[in-house]
């Protein structure tokens, strides 16, 4: 087990180069395949529904779910609705978990929590793999499923708040971005992963026995539950790693390890008392008075105050007064502005990295086109990772919030071009013929979205103090991923409602507001900040 440094102080050059460099790059190399795992565990369920869907609709005794709908089957747009559940319940669990991940660090300590965090994930992996070999399994268990593997979304406010102590203010725009960014790629990772794993037995009979449907009067095989399994063998290699080379820091009031594991318990409870209220308004309280989008944003909120209040009133005094410390923060009125920038950027990545496997399917792919969209789904979310660290190298040499101005712009238009090619795919006999204009502008999106990720996140050390730049990345981190709850939720009204495209109009929208706030406190001349 790596011990805590006596001493820490990187921006000291002298201790930076003798001591703290070596220790940073450590800490940093084992945090990003971790939070890569994470990231896979968190939004499988996009993928995962794309292949139930297929297998339901080639065999209608497959996931025959008849959830909140009088013990009958589900007509093909109701289905389709009814399967973005899962992925919104997933990001409402994840963004809700990173609020408490989001102090979690200097309560706890970084190498306890990313050894805690990758533990956790192993659980929902195993049982999910378990549900899916059985089609048959009730919907409720794979919202319980989807809530447990939030872990992984909340696990990112943790990861770069952690980060964040371990490199000078110099290096953070690149230390970060190569966190988050190769943490992002798992996104794309489990995209391309999954196809190939389910397509053979690759634990045997311990992994159960495969799906079977037909198709041209071929009989096809598929182990859905490998898209879980695939990840524990992984993430127990990687859970090992994180005990034995990664380090807590002297500044975290972490104490001793067992004490610490327990604070860290106690904290991921609280986030689950609050996501398990906002799933519940979300999936199990009927509102059929309020409108469809009103409800999805009251679900949120509700979701953000109870795990507030439950972490100002339900915490011991062991973890009280250094979460008091942080709570600092909400007076601080550019944590809510760079809150507001920040959901345009990583919410909108990770929102429609969620929602992009079974989006396309829905908008382009007929019964009678033949279009096979998986060797495509990976690659918007692989620009969007890899590309952040770009974001962070250009607003270390230019200032963050010139690149993020600049980047806006571009999502802007890429956002309105993309719904109103998705108009044209309505419209058309043969929707397959826009795919491939459609693919290319929500690449360049992705791409915009990753610039984005890495120039907001440099923008928050540059403005906020060492002691609140840490909590701030956190809370901000924690905001945006709503917007893996939101889009695939936003989606889901507007494709029953057969207008997909007004969701991409509606966020073209919001990236215009944010285009004025960049502007007026960070990129204009006579800025309260230049950052």
């Amino acid at each position: 087990m790596a011990s805590t440094p006596e001493h820490w102080d990187v921006e000291d050059e002298a201790f930076w180069e003798s001591t703290g460099k070596s220790i940073a790059n450590r800490n940093l190399w084992i945090s990003i395949p971790n939070l890569l795992c994470g990231f896979s565990v968190w939004l499988y369920w996009g993928m995962i529904i794309k292949i139930m869907q297929r297998l339901h609709f080639a065999n209608p005794d497959l996931f025959d779910f008849t959830f909140n709908h009088n013990g009958g089957s589900y007509d093909k747009p109701g289905y389709r609705a009814l399967l973005f559940t899962l992925p919104a319940v997933a990001g409402l669990a994840g963004a809700t978990l990173r609020i408490p991940n989001s102090f979690m660090i200097a309560i706890c300590g970084g190498r306890n929590v990313k050894f805690m965090t990758t533990v956790m994930l192993i659980i929902p992996a195993v049982l999910a793999g378990m549900a899916l070999q059985n089609p048959t399994t009730p919907f409720w268990v794979y919202i319980i499923l989807a809530a447990l593997s939030g872990v992984g979304g909340g696990a990112f406010a943790s990861s770069m708040s952690n980060i964040s102590f371990f490199f000078p203010k110099r290096m953070q725009g690149l230390a970060l971005g190569l966190n988050a960014g190769l943490g992002n790629a798992g996104v794309s990772v489990m995209q391309f992963l999954i196809p190939w794993a389910i397509t053979f037995g690759m634990f045997g009979t311990i992994g159960g026995s495969p799906q079977e449907f037909t198709v041209d009067g071929q009989v096809h095989q598929l182990w859905i539950q490998n898209a879980a399994m695939v990840w524990v063998p992984v993430m127990t290699v990687l859970a090992v790693l994180a005990w034995l080379l990664m380090n807590n820091l002297p500044q975290h009031d972490c104490g001793p390890t067992p004490v610490a594991i327990g604070k860290y318990l106690w904290l991921q409870m609280i986030g689950f008392f609050g996501a398990a209220v906002g799933v519940g308004l979300l999936v199990f309280v009927p509102m059929p008075d309020v409108p469809d989008l009103l409800r999805i944003f009251l679900v949120l909120i509700v979701a953000v105050i109870t795990t507030l209040l439950s972490m100002r009133f339900m915490t011991p005094k062991t973890i009280q007064e250094p979460l008091n410390r942080q709570f600092a923060i909400f007076k601080n009125k550019h944590n809510w502005v760079m809150t507001w920038l920040y959901v345009m950027t990583f919410g909108s990545f990770i929102g429609y990295a969620n929602a992009f496997p079974k989006l396309i399917d829905d908008v382009f792919v007929t019964p009678t086109n033949g279009l096979l969209t998986s060797k495509y789904i990976w690659i918007g979310a692989a620009v969007g990772a890899l590309i952040r660290p770009v974001g962070g190298w250009l607003s270390d040499k230019w200032g963050g919030a010139r690149v993020t101005q600049w980047d806006t712009w571009i999502m802007v238009a890429s956002t309105i071009l993309a719904g109103y090619i998705v108009s044209l795919a309505g419209q058309s006999d043969k929707p397959e013929q826009y795919f491939i204009p459609f693919l290319i502008t929500f690449i360049v999106l992705f791409a915009t979205t990753g610039i984005g990720n890495g120039s907001t996140f440099r923008m928050i050390p540059i403005i906020f103090s060492k002691e609140q730049a840490g909590p701030v990345l956190g809370w901000t981190s924690a905001i945006a991923a709503y917007g893996a709850y939101l889009i695939p939720k936003i989606f889901a009204t507007q494709i029953k409602a057969g207008t997909p495209e007004y969701a991409l109009y509606g966020f073209a929208a919001y990236y215009g507001t944010c285009l004025g706030v960049n502007w007026w406190f960070y990129a204009r001349k006579g800025a309260e900040i230049k950052c």
